[in-house]
């Protein structure tokens, strides 16, 4: 009997363990899943309500337009202020997930493409340099 109950505990603990990653790939962290989840959300409604907004403030202009009332074109500017500030949002949740990453990658920033060089130092230091082969030589078609 104390065996049997083993097997089950047993069974019950693998259903609730994260499945082995496939192909040697880790597992993405749930923490960067959430980061990912919560960003993608974030911003799929922030492009939601820039659309909507769009809209409406579409509807906005024609109506101040058609009755000129000063409260009309009152209740259009503060559309206009709103999804002005609802672009900006969406702007700064791009900065910070940009942030976010690099935070993650160890404070360096993405490595990219280095198309121009600056040497600074004396001409003793280059020569030196060039003498003991420290220089990295591009793509050549030689």
């Amino acid at each position: 009997m104390n065996n049997e109950k083993r097997e089950t505990l047993i069974a019950s603990l693998g259903k609730n363990l994260p499945e082995p990653s496939v192909n040697n790939v880790p597992a993405v962290p749930v923490q960067n899943r959430d980061i990912k989840d919560d960003y993608d959300y974030s911003r799929k409604t922030y492009r939601d309500l820039i659309d909507k907004g769009s809209a409406a403030m579409d509807s906005m202009i024609e109506l101040a337009v058609d009755s000129e009332h000063p409260r009309a074109f009152e209740v259009l500017s503060g559309m206009m202020k709103n999804m002005a500030d609802i672009t900006d949002k969406l702007m700064d949740l791009q900065k910070k997930k940009d942030d976010l990453e690099t935070k993650k990658s160890g404070g360096k920033p993405q490595a990219g493409v280095t198309n121009n060089n600056v040497f600074v130092g004396s001409t003793t230091d280059l020569q030196r340099m060039l003498a003991k082969g420290d220089v990295i030589d591009g793509d050549t078609d030689d």
